[in-house]
Order: C-alpha cells, then sequence, then structure tokens
C-alpha cells in the first residue's frame, strides 16, 4: 500500500519555459520615458544666465587685454627707471652666492660685496680703458675705410650693372642706364658730443652700482621681509623654498651664460689675431657682449666681422674668412656647448626668444634686448613653481 505524497505537485509555466526573461542589463522596449518640462519663466531665467554669463566672459577678455597694454605702456613711460633696476636685480641675484660664500668663510656681508664691487669695477674700468682707444680709431677712420671699401665692390657690381642694362635695352629700347655712385657716409664724433653724453651715462653707470652693492648687502633681509608678510607658516615655509631656489638657478644660469660668453669672446679674440684681423680684442669683446642676445647678437657679430675683413684684405677669400670662423664658432656654441651645460631644464624654445626680443627690444631698445633673455628664463623658472601659471612654462620650454 503506497503512501501519498504530501508535498503538491509543482505548477509548470510552459509559456515561461518557451520565452525566458530578458536579462536585467537588456533595455526594454516598453520601459516608460520620463520628461521633465520646466515652466517657460525657468527656461527664460536660464537662457538669461548664460547669456550673462557670456557678457562677462567678454567684458574680462577686454578689460584683461586694456590692463595688459596699461601695463606695456607704464613699462615703456618708465623705462629709464626700471632698466637700471632690472639689470641691478640680476647681477645681484647672480653675485649673490660669492657673497654668501664669504658669509660662510665669517666674513661680514658689506667686506665681501666691497671688495666684489672694486674688483668688478677695477677689471670693467681697465677693460673699457684698452678698448677705448681703438673703438674711436675705427669711429675716425670710418669716412676713410668707407671710401676705400668702394673700389672693392665694383668687381661684385659690375657684372650686375652689365645685367641691368642689358635687360633696360631689351625691355625699354635705352642702350645704357646711368648708376648713380654710392654717397659716402660722413660719421664725425667730436669731443662736445662726448662730453654731453658723459653725465647720462656716469649717472646711469653710477646707479647701477649702487643698487647691486646694496641689494649684494641688504638683499637677504628684504626677501626676508616680504616673507615676513605671508600669514600662514606652511606658506612662509613654501614661499622661502620657491624663492631660494629662484635664486639659485637664476644666479647659476646668468653667471654660466656670462662665463660661456666670455670663452666665446676669447676664442674670437685668438681666432682673428691668428688671421691678423687689426684690434682682434675689441671684436671679441663686441663678440661676447653680443651673444647675450640670441641670434640676432651673432647674426650682427658675422655682419660686423665680414665688412672688417672687406675693409682690411684685397683677396675676398681671405676678407670672408675671419665671417665664415666666427660664424662656424657661433653654431657650434649654440647647439651643443650652451645646451650640453645649461641643461635640459633652462632650455627656452626659439619661437617665444624671438617673440620676447621683438617685445622687449620695441619696449626698451638695446637694453631690453639684452635683459630679455634673462627675464625670459626668470619668469620661466617662476612660473613652473606659483600655482596657476604651469601654462606658461609649458608655452615657452622647448
Amino acid at each position: 500500500m503506497s503512501t501519498p505524497d504530501p508535498s503538491p505537485d509543482p505548477v509548470v509555466d510552459n509559456d515561461a519555459d518557451e520565452a525566458p526573461a530578458p536579462p536585467a542589463s537588456t533595455p526594454t522596449a516598453n520601459r516608460p520615458v520620463v520628461s521633465i518640462e520646466l515652466p517657460r519663466h525657468e527656461l527664460r531665467g536660464l537662457r538669461t544666465a548664460r547669456g550673462v554669463r557670456r557678457h562677462i566672459k567678454a567684458i574680462r577678455l577686454v578689460l584683461s587685454t586694456l590692463l595688459l597694454l596699461a601695463v606695456l605702456y607704464t613699462i615703456t613711460l618708465i623705462k629709464v627707471l626700471l632698466i637700471p633696476l632690472v639689470l641691478a636685480a640680476f647681477l645681484g641675484v647672480a653675485l649673490n652666492p660669492i657673497v654668501a660664500l664669504g658669509t660662510r668663510l665669517r666674513l661680514p656681508r658689506w667686506f665681501s660685496a666691497s671688495v666684489l664691487m672694486l674688483a668688478l669695477m677695477g677689471g670693467i674700468g681697465a677693460g673699457a680703458a684698452a678698448l677705448a682707444q681703438p673703438a674711436l680709431g675705427w669711429f675716425h677712420d670710418a669716412p676713410t675705410a668707407l671710401r676705400n671699401f668702394v673700389p672693392k665692390l665694383k668687381g661684385i657690381t659690375q657684372p650686375l650693372e652689365a645685367a641691368s642694362r642689358a635687360t633696360q635695352s631689351l625691355v625699354g629700347g635705352q642702350a645704357a642706364v646711368r648708376v648713380q655712385p654710392p654717397r659716402q657716409a660722413a660719421v664725425a664724433i667730436t669731443a662736445w658730443d662726448v662730453l654731453a653724453a658723459a653725465p647720462k651715462v656716469l649717472a646711469a653707470v653710477l646707479t647701477v652700482v649702487l643698487l647691486v652693492f646694496f641689494f649684494l648687502i641688504y638683499g637677504d633681509d628684504l626677501l626676508r621681509r616680504l616673507v615676513e608678510i605671508v600669514p600662514n607658516f606652511r606658506h612662509k615655509k613654501h614661499a622661502v623654498a620657491i624663492v631660494r631656489s629662484i635664486q639659485t638657478e637664476v644666479s647659476h644660469y646668468i653667471l654660466t651664460t656670462a662665463l660661456i660668453n666670455m670663452a666665446l669672446g676669447t676664442l674670437t679674440a685668438g681666432m682673428l689675431w691668428l688671421l691678423h684681423v687689426p684690434d682682434p680684442l675689441l671684436w671679441g669683446s663686441i663678440a661676447m657682449i653680443a651673444n647675450f642676445i640670441p641670434y640676432v647678437g651673432a647674426i650682427t657679430t658675422t655682419t660686423i666681422l665680414l665688412l672688417v675683413g672687406l675693409m682690411n684684405f684685397r683677396e675676398l677669400g681671405q676678407a670672408v674668412l675671419p665671417a665664415v670662423l666666427f660664424a662656424c664658432i657661433t653654431v657650434v656654441e649654440g647647439n651643443m656647448i650652451t645646451p650640453m651645460i645649461l641643461g635640459r631644464r633652462m632650455r627656452v624654445s626659439p619661437v617665444a626668444i624671438l617673440i620676447w626680443l621683438l617685445l622687449w627690444g620695441f619696449l626698451w631698445g638695446i637694453p631690453g634686448a639684452l635683459l630679455a633673455v634673462p627675464m625670459l628664463t626668470s619668469a620661466k623658472l617662476i612660473a613652473e613653481r606659483v600655482r596657476g601659471w604651469g601654462w606658461f612654462a609649458l608655452m615657452v620650454q622647448r
């Protein structure tokens, strides 16, 4: 006799077996779409807010542009004050490690700064005195040199004149074209001009010397007081780290660049002495100073050496040789030696350098062109450490 199963038979849904339920991830076509419609006055308010934001951005852009133009105009207006100040600041930053070394040797800062400034002034004064006589001699003999230089160009210009006459005869039917001889430039510098310019030059030099001297003595105290203005201790510590790192790297850059340019000037003077070019120390000094202006300085010095060679040598190959050798030296220095010594951190884009040179050359003239690259490098180093200015360092780096 069998015992019945107490549990009921399970109910089997044949439709469920034949069509299983879709997975949870599969979207269903019958899912209701919820749409939220805002009232018209709220939509109008959102459109108005967006329009106001666009107008605020446009006004901010216009105001920023006007502020930039006002700053550039102010910098140009007070350049007589700013140029000595910026030059003295860079010199003070560059020479500060030497004074700091004297401080570590337990020498007073005023004593180290005084000895350093006297040594620099003595060296620069001796160099200027040695180069003044050759420079004045070149200015005095410039008209005679130009008169002797013009006949040397006839060998180059005669084929061009012949081609011009042949072209004119074919086109206009004229037999010959009379070529006007070039006018001779007259260069005359009198003693009165030198005396009239001397007070301004002496005042500018004295201003720079005094500023550098006081920066070397009181520069650390000034930076310490600027840091004390920062309210938070953490921000003070960060500010001190930024100032010290910028001071170290800018000093390294300026001193390294100065030593490279001095080596370039010495090598140029030796090369010109071997080639029997008159006054090689004068042209070596010009090459050293002009090399602080990238690209433009090398091109200018090469042009000057080409003219000097054409004025002093009769053969074309001998006349062009000094300029060609100097161009080779600058190519090696600019593309191999300087990047290898300064490293990747100090490299700046050539496009940024040219734009910066045009800007500061237009605003401040020759002093602005000389100070442009140190200012750009310093701005890049500062932008790398200041929050919100990383884009500038990224734009100007190489």
